[in-house]
């Protein structure tokens, strides 16, 4: 499945704080990798990101939405639904 302009530029942002945050490597990261099994977050981890995802992108957080993302696909999905106009 591709992805479009938008769900790319939202992807390499993803791999980029994936990389530089919790120093996973990069070439594992990709559409379908699990956060929490092939990526090994936690659900920690997984809270800090969206908070600072929150801050920084102006993300829009529904605490019950984000018990189901599981894959990096469902990160930018939920990042481009879910992102305010301005960002």
């Amino acid at each position: 499945m591709s992805v479009d302009t938008n769900d790319e530029e939202i992807l390499q942002a993803i791999i980029q704080y994936l990389v530089e945050d919790f120093e996973i490597p990069e070439e594992k990261i990709h559409l379908d990798a699990n956060l929490f099994t092939d990526l090994e977050l936690d659900s920690v981890d997984a809270l800090d990101w969206f908070a600072t995802m929150e801050t920084e992108i102006n993300l829009s957080i529904v605490e019950k939405d984000l018990k189901k993302i599981r894959t990096v696909r469902d990160v930018v999905a939920y990042v481009k639904k879910n992102r305010s106009a301005d960002s």
